[in-house]
């Protein structure tokens, strides 16, 4: 089962003192993460002030520090539209990556969607299919992506129509009706991030916590650091595994 660390997502510096934005604290929060039980990261790389970027040199230094710390690591970079605003200009950011990530996350709610997966293909880079809605999961279903995908994320926000688990399982039953048989991660934001969690760790699927997904501890406690956040997750899947 894949443990994987989110580690800043698109969170202010001030939520969180521990919350890593540099290629360093990046690379130092990654090594942390994979000694805990982290089997991946998942990163949103900085650019000047902080923003949120898909520049091809922040991106390459994120990439690189991790690396050089973390050998073998896979990296998973978001493609968030709401980083650049329109899929034209991400396609051309990403169409000019050199040093390239592992995988990256690609949200079927927004515009561009194929194109961008195709790119990401074409360069050998590994598609996770972002999936939040059942509206998400139908169109994914149709999508020629389908079968190309690295795994299918299914993503649960808070202040949904229906409770998160019941919101996840109507997805789930939308991928299972329509075939789809790839690796599944389920994940929760924000209140809903451990019930969330839970239900994948009964269903089998992989995993993912980190700062980007939650600011607190299973006892409502609030983390220290990502590498916290992991370890509490690998104890429970442990826990999990013991009982099956």
């Amino acid at each position: 089962m894949l443990i994987k660390a989110c580690l800043n997502g698109s969170r202010r510096p001030d939520e969180h003192d521990a919350l890593p934005l540099s290629p360093a604290a990046l690379a130092g929060d990654a090594h942390e993460c994979q000694q805990a039980g982290a089997g991946a990261v998942h990163i949103h790389p900085r650019g000047m002030g902080g923003r949120e970027t898909l520049d091809p040199d922040a991106c390459a230094a994120a990439i690189e520090a991790i690396r050089d710390q973390c050998p073998g690591l896979p990296i998973g970079l978001t493609t968030g539209l709401w980083i650049v605003g329109n899929s034209v200009q991400r396609h051309a950011l990403i169409k000019r990556w050199t040093v390239l990530p592992d995988f990256c996350s690609v949200n079927f709610a927004e515009p561009g969607t194929e194109e961008l997966g195709d790119l990401l293909l074409n360069k050998g880079i590994g598609v996770e299919a972002g999936l939040s809605s059942i509206a998400d999961a139908r169109v994914f279903v149709e999508s020629p992506l389908r079968e190309r995908c690295l795994r299918v994320l299914i993503e649960i926000e808070p202040g949904g129509p229906d409770e998160p688990v019941k919101s996840a399982a109507a997805i789930i039953r939308v991928l299972d009706a329509g075939g789809i048989r790839l690796p599944r991660l389920q994940h929760g934001l924000g209140a809903c991030a451990w019930p969330i969690l839970r239900d994948s760790l009964a269903r089998g699927y992989d995993v993912r916590i980190g700062l980007e997904d939650t600011l607190t501890l299973r006892d409502n406690s609030r983390a220290t650091k990502n590498s916290d956040l992991v370890a509490s997750v690998a104890e429970l899947v442990s826990q999990t595994a013991a009982r099956r």
